[in-house]
């Protein structure tokens, strides 16, 4: 479990230094989430913050095919990572 945690959690970095990199995605996150730029790496230590870029990652499959094609990884493995994250659940109902 400990391996999987790790792997969940490098996947929720990589996915906020994708968002980070594009300004507009950056943007969007920020207004969804209330999150001001000074405050997101106190928030990264938060419980459920991760679990939280991955929420924002998987809720636009533009988004979502984006970051899997950057990050050479299937759909599939982000949202397993969401899940095993801490706050990931497994009532996220979307099939991919």
């Amino acid at each position: 479990m400990t391996r999987d945690l790790s792997s969940a959690e490098s996947i929720g970095v990589s996915a906020l230094g994708f968002i980070a990199a594009d300004p507009e995605l950056l943007g969007r996150f920020l207004a969804i989430t209330g999150i001001e730029p000074a405050q997101i790496r106190q928030a990264a230590t938060e419980p459920g913050f991760l679990a939280g870029v991955l929420d924002f990652v998987l809720a636009h499959e533009p988004t979502l095919l984006a970051f899997a094609s950057s990050s050479d990884l299937d759909p599939a493995a982000i949202l397993k990572a969401r899940r095993t994250l801490p706050n990931g659940s497994d009532d996220y109902d979307r099939s991919i």
